[in-house]
């Protein structure tokens, strides 16, 4: 996909839209930027055409080339169209085929791949209308990119607030992924897979727990871009605030006992394994049955071992590949090797959490890849979304034979 269609509507989140289109164009893409009436009211033509070094598209009236009809050309040329940000009377318009202004007729005569960024107030998102009509279009083939959480024009600190530019470009990425992949057989294409993410919490009493930062987007960035290439994904995860990625088998646990138990049950049937999930390494000797109450003095509580998930699996492999992930401070290269050889992994990938830009709860990432025999591949730093699919090239192209 080269050349991309921006459709940016009257939402006071136009402005990201200039973002977006100095990312599109600084990663290589030809952007053509079209406004609706609404949308010049918080940003003007000009800045489009600057960044974009393009001509910018506001009335289907005014034909720019007078042999062309400016929106089925417009429509042709796309290789993708965004629409971001997707205002309620946007989404409702196209949801019922009304083709009033240059960017709905233009949405109407493409074939090109869709992607949808709403944003707008959190009553107007919830709004049964607006959920009906977004489901339309999904049904249609629009792709959606939820809206994050946060402080909203309105003033209220809630969902509705645009993707983010990253994070659009890293979904326009795997939709080309996921284009080629319908006619392409990957390597993955039918195996099973299993994948941990997220956190566990080891807990002290009814009321508190021991664990630590991790989000669980890469695994759940893994799981997604398998399932895109044809595998059989099962998600063990323990607590995220992420959504459960379509067409995973999904399995929710809390403790370190829990991932276990999930994992080695369903170990013997896969054909890969990725441990993402930051595990606890330890827990609470005895679980309180009450609240701790507070009293003068320290409070010492007790910890033993939890049982080494990555370790117990290279013991007892036999076909599967095993991929660990190991999270570091220091020394990153010297700890990701010696775990290599401990845990009896195929491949051990290696980030420095240290690094607030690219740890634990951030959508960026930037990893090390350490293989068994001695190969390393870096990764440069990039969405999290756009990183599963260089770590799956990068195993791909190591063992497809």
């Amino acid at each position: 996909m080269k050349n991309i269609l921006l459709a940016v509507t009257g939402g006071i989140a136009a402005y990201k839209a200039i973002d977006l289109t100095s990312k599109l164009t600084q990663a290589g893409y030809d952007v053509r930027v079209m406004l609706t009436t609404h949308a010049q009211q918080f940003v003007t033509p000009l800045s489009f055409q600057a960044i974009s070094r393009n001509a910018v598209y506001t009335d289907t009236f005014i034909e720019q080339n007078p042999a062309e009809i400016q929106h089925i050309t417009l429509g042709d040329w796309a290789d993708a169209v965004i629409i971001a940000p997707a205002t309620a009377n946007t989404i409702s318009k196209l949801s019922h085929g009304i083709a009033d202004d240059m960017v709905t007729t233009t949405l109407l005569a493409t074939t090109a791949p869709k992607l949808i960024a709403p944003a707008m107030n959190v009553h107007m998102y919830e709004n049964p209308r607006i959920q009906e009509n977004m489901a339309i279009l999904k049904k249609d083939g629009y792709q959606f990119l939820e809206p994050g959480e946060g402080f909203l024009a309105c003033g209220y600190v809630a969902k509705g607030r645009m993707a983010e530019p990253l994070d659009i470009i890293a979904s326009l990425k795997q939709l080309q992924t996921e284009n080629q992949a319908t006619t392409v057989q990957t390597y993955f294409t039918g195996k099973k897979v299993l994948i941990t993410a997220g956190t566990t919490i080891e807990e002290i009493d009814p009321v508190r727990y021991v664990s630590n930062r991790a989000s669980g987007k890469m695994g759940y960035a893994l799981a997604t871009a398998l399932v895109n290439q044809g595998a059989n994904v099962t998600l063990v995860s323990g607590p995220t605030h992420l959504d459960v990625p379509e067409g995973v088998t999904f399995v929710s646990i809390n403790s370190a006992e829990d991932m276990f138990e999930a994992v080695v049950s369903r170990y013997d049937e896969q054909d890969f394994v990725f441990k993402t999930a930051a595990v606890s390494d330890y827990t609470p000797v005895t679980k309180l049955e009450h609240k701790v109450k507070k009293k003068e003095g320290n409070l010492t509580v007790e910890f033993k071992r939890t049982k080494d998930i990555l370790k117990y699996l290279g013991e007892h492999k036999t076909h599967q590949k095993l991929i660990g992930f190991a999270a570091e401070t220091r020394d990153v290269e010297h700890y990701a090797q010696e775990k290599l050889a401990r845990k009896n992994a195929d491949v051990i990938i290696a980030n420095n959490v240290g690094d607030r830009t690219i740890g634990f709860n951030s959508d960026q990432n930037e990893v090390t890849m350490y293989f068994k025999g001695g190969d390393v591949q870096p990764i440069e730093k990039g969405p999290k979304t756009e990183l599963a699919y260089k770590i799956l090239n990068a195993l791909e192209s190591r063992w497809h034979e």
